[in-house]
């Protein structure tokens, strides 16, 4: 078979070539760069990736974007211009001898019809090392053009190695507009869309869509379909679809969120700097992020915990009573209950003075301990348990600060290597000043 009989995307593989039967998102996949909607940064004429591509100097490269935002078909598009087998495989369900037969088919390629191979891997991060150090020598040799897709973050999920000698292209999620543009094109295409079924949609309806899509064409084109599905005909042989047709089919937004992935990371970071910055309301919408996405609430809680610590400490020393409140609260009633505790110690958090004292204190306590002698115990710091510790003379020289005017009396707490060292310095926000005060006035500088 010729495979590059037909100028189109599946023209090297036209048993791919998406039947009607196929779902909306899959027919309407685009096929030239003139049809890929979005990715201007990548795919304008004048941009790296589509003048790589239009002088033929394939390279490997990685696709690091969210869902539906073009990354397999951008693939696609690349292979069909260069004239290239495209072969395909996902990660989730593909193994080593997959890899093996995908190489040496390959080779065979190569070999016989001097024919380039773009090795497709969907989902590349769930590869595991071992997995990913099969490809690299055929990668190196020019066996095989390697094209990764992931919506993890590669710097983590991909070997270095791969990477090394990977292009990393980042796609970014639709905006509403590039959508709703996609979806347009999908109702008027009489060959591939849904012009021949007199598919109608409303305005509402097509805003509604393309905001809760979150950037994801394929979440909008499927959506669109079940709702199209689901309406009847009208008089005029129409098949009308409103605001209320698109809800049903969506039911609730699709949230990009992978508990275990770097989007994870990227917004208990933002809820902890916009606690940090005293922002209730950023805090608030990113604590809902998280919840409402699945994450696990004592999860949640166990970081709250740190940050009444780390980042208020004794500006207002309720603010770790009120975390620790919340993880019980948590664990005793669940969620969805448990939501509006979290809630009330994050708003908290967020509106309580700010110290990060005992952070700073502890860490020059941790360089001290690692970079200085394990110095003794004075000896008037400790028991005297039995007689030959007391004819030692532990425990002597012991002043008992309750004996003491205002229970307090100045001793050496130190060893003597870091006598005079001072770990604790209090801030100058909410209780902490008062402790400062009172510290500066023991101490003897007030």
């Amino acid at each position: 078979m010729n495979r590059h009989a037909q100028p189109n995307l599946f023209s090297n593989q036209p048993e791919h070539t998406p039947q009607l039967s196929a779902p909306l998102a899959a027919r309407m996949r685009p096929r030239s760069f003139e049809e890929f909607v979005g990715q201007e940064h990548l795919t304008g004429k004048d941009r790296v990736l589509r003048k790589s591509v239009e002088s033929d100097r394939l390279s490997s490269m990685i696709f690091w974007g969210p869902p539906g935002t073009g990354k397999t078909t951008l693939a696609e598009i690349i292979a069909s211009f260069t004239k290239s087998y495209f072969a395909p495989i996902s990660a989730v369900a593909a193994g080593v001898a997959d890899l093996r037969k995908v190489v040496d088919e390959a080779k065979k390629r190569q070999k016989t019809l001097g024919q380039r191979t773009v090795l497709f891997i969907d989902e590349i991060h769930r590869f595991n090392k071992a997995q990913q150090d099969v490809i690299l020598p055929y990668v190196e040799g020019g066996v095989v053009t390697l094209i990764g897709a992931t919506t993890e973050n590669p710097s983590f999920e991909v070997n270095s190695a791969l990477l090394s000698r990977s292009r990393v292209f980042t796609l970014r999620a639709l905006a509403e507009d590039e959508v709703k543009t996609i979806v347009l094109r999908a109702l008027a295409d009489e060959e591939r869309g849904l012009a021949r079924e007199k598919v109608e949609l409303e305005r509402a309806a097509l805003d509604h869509l393309a905001s809760m899509a979150n950037g994801d064409a394929r979440v909008a084109l499927n959506a669109l379909e079940l709702a199209a599905a689901a309406v009847t005909l009208d008089e005029k042989g129409a098949r009308p679809i409103g605001l209320a047709a698109i809800e049903d089919a969506l039911q609730r937004r699709s949230l990009l969120y992978d508990r275990a992935g770097e989007e994870h990371y990227n917004i208990i970071s933002a809820l902890h700097k916009t606690m940090r910055g005293s922002d209730p309301d950023g805090a608030l919408y990113w604590l809902g992020r998280m919840l409402e996405a699945g994450e696990d609430p004592l999860y949640v809680a166990r970081r709250l915990v740190r940050f009444a610590s780390e980042d208020v400490g004794l500006a207002d020393p309720q603010a770790l009573v009120i975390a620790l409140a919340a993880q019980q609260a948590v664990h005793f009633i669940g969620l969805p209950e448990g939501n509006l505790a979290l809630a009330e110690a994050v708003v908290y958090l967020a509106v309580a003075p700010k110290s990060n004292s005992l952070y700073l204190a502890y860490g020059r306590v941790q360089e001290d301990v690692q970079k200085t002698r394990s110095d003794p115990v004075p000896l008037h710091l400790r028991n005297s348990v039995t007689g030959l510790m007391k004819d030692l003379g532990y425990g002597k020289g012991y002043k008992y600060a309750h004996d003491h005017e205002g229970h307090y009396v100045e001793q050496q707490g130190l060893p003597d290597a870091l006598k005079g060292k001072r770990y604790y310095e209090p801030g100058e926000l909410g209780q902490e000043k008062a402790v400062k005060e009172r510290l500066e006035k023991l101490r003897g500088g007030g």
